[in-house]
Order: C-alpha cells, then structure tokens, then sequence
C-alpha cells in the first residue's frame, strides 16, 4: 500500500495582523471613552443623573430653579424669590443683567445696616472719646511732639501715635530703653481708663538682619512690636484690647534711599481704635463705621429707586505732617 507523502504545513506570515487589529481597535474604543468622559458636559450629566433617579423611583438630587413671574418686592426680605426671565443665560459667559429699578430699593435696604438712635449715640460717643484721647495724648506728648520724634494723626475712626524707633530700642535689638519706657508709661496712661482697642505696628528699614534672635526684618519689628505691648500690659491696660503685627521694611513711609528716609521708616505706630475694645482691627471698624454713617442718612420714600452709596474717601494725610498744640477736627456730620 502507498503511503501519502506528508507536507509541511505553510507558514502564515500575516497571523499576526488579526490581533493587533483586534488590539487598536480596543485602543481607540478606550481612547473614544475617555475623551468623551474628559469633555462631559456637567449640565447633561445632571439631567441624564435625574432622568436615572427618578425613572428607578428616586428623588432628584439637585435643585429645582425657582420660576416666577414679574412682580414687586415688598419689604426687601431675603425669602422673596428673584426674577428669573425665559431664555436668560446663567454662568461665566453670561451679560450682566441690566438694573431692574423695582428691586433697587429691596437691594439697597438689605445692603445697608439697621439704623436707630442708639447707634447715632455710639457713633457720637466714640467721636467724643477719641477726641478726648486725642487732646490728652497731644499735651501729654508736647515736648516730644515738638522736636519730632513723635507724631499724632487724627482720622475720622481712629488716631495714629508714631514714634520713632531710635528713642525706644538701640540698633537691631527689640529691648526697650529706659528712657523709652518713660515715654511709653505715660503714653499708657493716657490710654489705660479708654475701652478703645489698641494695635501697635512694628516697621524697620531696609537694612538685613541676620542673627539667630532676628533672623529677618519681620522678626525684628514684631519683637518691638510686642515689647510695647507687653509694657502697655504691665502697666494695666487690658490684653484683649491689645494686638500686634511686624510689617518689616515693607511698608516704608519714606524712601530708603537716604538715611533720612531710613530713620523715618524705623517707628513703631500705635492707633488707637474708635468704637470699644471688641474688635482691634481698623480696617473692620472703618467698615463699621462707614455702614453706620451712612445708615445715618434720611432713607428715600419706598418705591423710588436708590443710587448705591460710594465708599466714604478718608482725606490723605501727608507723609511729614503731625499734630501739635490743635488736632485735625473730627469726622463731620
């Protein structure tokens, strides 16, 4: 019997063309799935979320928009719903809405703060106690006022004592001297019996300082800085009223370039706060006081539209100027 010749199977040089079709195929359905899930618009997603919720038997999870027709705000409360027009755009591309002048007045009258009698008293009373302190601090002060070392500024919600720093530390150091400690002790009070709130600033020159005590300028005005507030503590003011930052050479008042305008820019400042001692911040009390001064004027009749009040402007004070004998009047009525 013959026997069939076996042949050698032909090698296939293209297998491996069907897996790795197969292969990028996958890739780009992954590549495909990712792009759209980067590029996933958050609108259609939340509605797609809804439509998912509620169809297995869920409630929405987000807000549903308040639609309400045009109709006048009564009394400016905060629960009354806002105009929402059909076809308005909402978000970062969105024009500004125009001034609807029927909700100017419910706007203007939750922006502004309550006003009453007793808050024109507290307003007069801190106007009457910084004027007070003022007075005391500038005769107390007098002979040291008049060769420059010290200057008193006057502004409508708080007054500005700044000293110079060489009458009350040596060179690069943060302790008081003991002339310095004179001049802070009356200083202290004058200021002691006062509810005012007391911040005290520190502020150098230029100059680096690099020692293992002061490792910076910031360092060294804030540990002068402190040293006045502890000495003020000592001598009976309370700590609650007192507070303390080192602005460093940050914050010059005059131009380094000199050593003139180095000796001036070395002070320390210490403002006393208009208002009472629970808040030490002047930047919070201008605020305050700025609602309540314009909380003072008469409020229009209902239903006309209110203009927004601009920011009351504090006249600027010059760089060189000080307070002697008289003190810059008051804020004005």
């Amino acid at each position: 019997m013959a026997r069939r010749k076996h042949h050698e199977e032909h090698a296939n040089h293209e297998a491996w063309a069907i897996p790795y079709a197969d292969l990028m195929t996958l890739l780009l359905a992954f590549f495909v799935v990712m792009y759209a899930i980067s590029s996933l618009n958050e609108g259609k997603y939340r509605i797609m979320a809804d439509a998912l919720t509620t169809a297995f038997g869920g409630a929405p999870r987000t807000i549903n928009p308040v639609q309400v027709g045009n109709q006048q705000v009564q009394g400016g409360g905060w629960d009354s719903p806002s105009v929402i027009k059909a076809g308005t755009k909402i978000g970062p591309s969105a024009p500004a809405p125009s001034n609807d002048p029927t909700l100017l007045p419910a706007m203007a009258s939750q922006m502004r703060m309550p006003v009453s009698i007793r808050n024109q008293e507290q307003l007069q009373r801190a106007e009457r106690q910084l004027n007070g302190i003022a007075d005391k601090l500038t005769a107390t002060l007098a002979p040291l006022i008049e060769r420059g070392m010290i200057t008193v500024r006057r502004t409508e919600l708080w007054i500005e004592v700044e000293i110079n720093s060489d009458i009350l530390f040596p060179t690069g150091s943060a302790t008081l001297d003991v002339h310095a400690r004179d001049t802070l002790s009356k200083l202290a009070e004058v200021l002691r019996d006062a509810p005012n709130g007391v911040r005290v600033e520190g502020h150098t020159d230029n100059i680096p300082i690099a020692t293992s005590l002061f490792p910076s300028n910031w360092e060294l005005s804030a540990g002068r800085a402190a040293s006045v507030v502890h000495l003020f503590a000592d001598q009976g003011l309370q700590p609650a009223r007192l507070a303390m930052v080192g602005y460093g050479q940050f914050r010059p008042r005059e131009d380094n370039a000199s050593a003139e305008g180095r000796n001036r820019n070395r002070r320390v400042m210490v403002i006393i706060l208009a208002d009472t001692a629970q808040s030490i911040d002047p930047i919070t009390d201008r605020l305050s006081a700025d609602a309540d001064a314009a909380d003072a004027a008469k409020a229009p009749a209902s239903g006309t539209p209110v203009t927004p009040i601009a920011p009351v402007q504090l006249p600027p004070v010059p760089a060189g100027s000080r307070v002697g004998a008289a003190v810059p009047p008051a804020m004005k009525e």
